[in-house]
């Protein structure tokens, strides 16, 4: 579905009627039918079943991704609305072509007495496909909303407005402009308005992206997600709600990474106005986390988060884990790297002597950039590679993979839920101090059983616990078993059995750990070692030691981070 305008109209109205003051394409036929209607043979009559299943594709209003198939007097009568619709959300479909704006209601300005006059309404439109999402939609009606916005603005301050309406139909009535186009053309070359809609136009279909300045005066930005993020999603659309899912999966333990050089970050800050986005990029590194960039930037945690989101969601930046030794990369599945492809001679560019294909063929298998540094090289060749890296990674060439942990104590994976264990070893504990917490007059009785087996779980877990931390050990088999009997009571017995074959369950501080890690069902696969690690506080060496330990139970494999694989070719 292609999210680019078909056109942009722009209609006024005022006490001396309305009318469409400027199109932008408007090379489009502007005939009212369109030309694929039209019989070959002007003497053949039309089949009466084909008049009943008449394909509603033949009257298009597109051609060539334009519009046409619509006069000027037509679409001036279409969006010159009543007052009833003034500073609302217009929307109209005809057709395949769907129309939306936000008519704004200008005040004149009188340049000689400096007082107000009467009203003129301005829309401000855009033409879509009529597939066009509601995101889509609503993106555009933003639009129309802004520069409706700084019009009004512009009119008050020195009548912006009306000199270009004037000039606009002074075009339209001279008498040398014989057709719409000569009129239009001589349009854009005298009104910054029109040649402000034109821009707008040419960067919405081509970046999505829109950086304009209304009279050299206001700026006026605006980011279309759904086209700034396909240049390396081939095609796939990005929806808003797909960004803002992603952004509140961020993670004190993830970085920033920004799409562009530093010194081409200048044109968007000086727009954005934040000191405090200024403040961050000048302690931006990918090798630093976001707590890590919040207190070398002397600011909140929360902010850095908004910060972050702001320059995602106009592709400034994406999201990724910090660089690091331990990080394992693989190639993308969908990295567009072919033997002419243009990537060649931009990393040649970068870094010359080096060969894309040579450097990106190294991570044809998953290999972490420890496997990838020699300790005998100079640092410059580390530094070097590690650029290459930060380099491959803005093209989205390189996938990381983390490790995630699966509990698997029997050939069918997990027996029973470990609410059921607990409601099969405990007797059903009715504390009326504790259910008061959750019970209330008014609830049922399947409302009270499932507060049980929640309260009967908090039992055990705060039994444990206690447990765990008072409990001294003795050298004799007998209190080891006892101990390994109270601290895996929510076990299953088949579990059980299982998990004390392993050796490393003769330490207490072992399994002291992997029943915490495996009651809070780390090892349920939803947990990659890098979160369990920042979740728990514990260091790499800790955890990969207790999955060697435990490997008999414990299963690993490595894929994406879902909440950051939006930003990567495969997603």
């Amino acid at each position: 579905m292609e999210v680019s305008p078909l056109c942009i109209i722009l209609v006024k109205s005022d006490s001396k009627g309305d009318r469409l003051l400027f199109r932008y394409p408007f090379q489009s036929k502007l005939n009212n039918e369109p030309s694929n209607t039209r019989r070959k043979n002007p003497y053949t009559l039309p089949v009466v079943d084909d008049l009943l299943h008449r394909n509603n594709n033949l009257f298009s209003n597109i051609n060539k991704e334009n519009l046409t198939g619509f006069t000027d007097e037509v679409l001036s009568s279409l969006f010159a609305v009543k007052t009833e619709l003034y500073n609302k959300k217009f929307e109209l479909k005809v057709n395949d072509v769907r129309f939306v704006s936000h008519p704004t209601l200008l005040q004149l300005r009188n340049k000689r007495e400096k007082e107000d006059e009467s009203g003129m309404l301005v829309n401000i439109v855009f033409a879509l496909q009529a597939l066009a999402s509601h995101s889509v939609v609503k993106c555009y009606h933003d639009l129309s909303k802004r520069m409706g916005i700084v019009l009004k603005y512009e009119e008050k301050r020195c009548g912006y407005v009306s000199d270009q309406t004037q000039l606009m139909t002074t075009a339209h009535d001279d008498g040398f402009t014989n057709t719409p186009s000569n009129a239009f053309t001589l349009i854009l070359e005298k009104c910054s308005l029109a040649a402000n809609i034109k821009k707008m136009y040419d960067d919405l279909c081509s970046t999505g992206l829109v950086s304009l300045r209304i009279n050299k005066w206001i700026p006026l930005s605006f980011c279309l997600p759904q086209k700034v993020h396909q240049w390396h999603m081939r095609g796939k659309i990005v929806e808003p709600g797909d960004i803002d899912r992603c952004l509140n999966a961020l993670r004190p333990y993830h970085s920033l990474l920004l799409l562009h050089p530093l010194n081409q970050m200048n044109d968007f800050t000086s727009l954005d106005g934040s000191p405090s986005l200024n403040r961050m990029l000048s302690q931006y590194s990918p090798l630093k986390n976001l707590q890590t960039l919040a207190a070398d930037s002397d600011l909140t945690l929360t902010h850095v988060f908004e910060l972050t989101a702001h320059l995602v969601y106009w592709a400034k930046a994406t999201v990724i884990f910090p660089i690091c030794s331990t990080n394992k990369y693989v190639i993308s599945p969908n990295a567009p790297i072919h033997l002419n492809s243009p990537l060649i001679d931009k990393f040649k560019e970068a870094f010359p002597g080096l060969n894309l294909i040579r450097c990106i063929g190294e991570f044809s298998l998953p290999t972490s950039l420890g496997q990838k540094c020699n300790p005998l090289c100079h640092p410059s060749q580390q530094s070097q590679l590690v650029q290459t890296i930060i380099w491959m990674l803005q093209q989205h060439l390189l996938l990381q993979l983390h490790t995630y942990i699966q509990y698997m104590p029997t050939d069918n994976g997990l027996l029973i839920n470990k609410v059921d264990a607990v409601k099969k070893h405990l007797p059903s504990p009715r504390s009326s101090t504790v259910l008061s917490n959750y019970q209330t007059a008014d609830r049922t009785e399947s409302e009270s059983g499932a507060s049980t087996i929640s309260e009967a779980t908090e039992i055990t877990s705060s039994r444990n616990a206690y447990l765990l931390e008072n409990m001294s050990f003795t050298s004799t088999e007998d209190d080891k078993q006892d101990y390994q009997e109270e601290l895996l009571l929510d076990f299953p017995d088949e579990e059980r059995s299982s998990i004390f074959k392993i050796p490393a369950t003769n330490t207490p501080e072992d399994l002291k750990l992997f029943a915490r890690l495996c009651r809070k069902e780390y090892f349920q696969g939803n947990h990659h070692v890098e979160e369990i690690m920042y979740l728990e506080n514990l260091r790499r060496s800790q955890l990969l030691q207790l999955l060697d330990k435990f490997r008999d139970v414990l299963i690993t494999y490595e894929t994406e981070d879902p909440a950051i694989a939006m930003f990567s070719c495969s997603s």
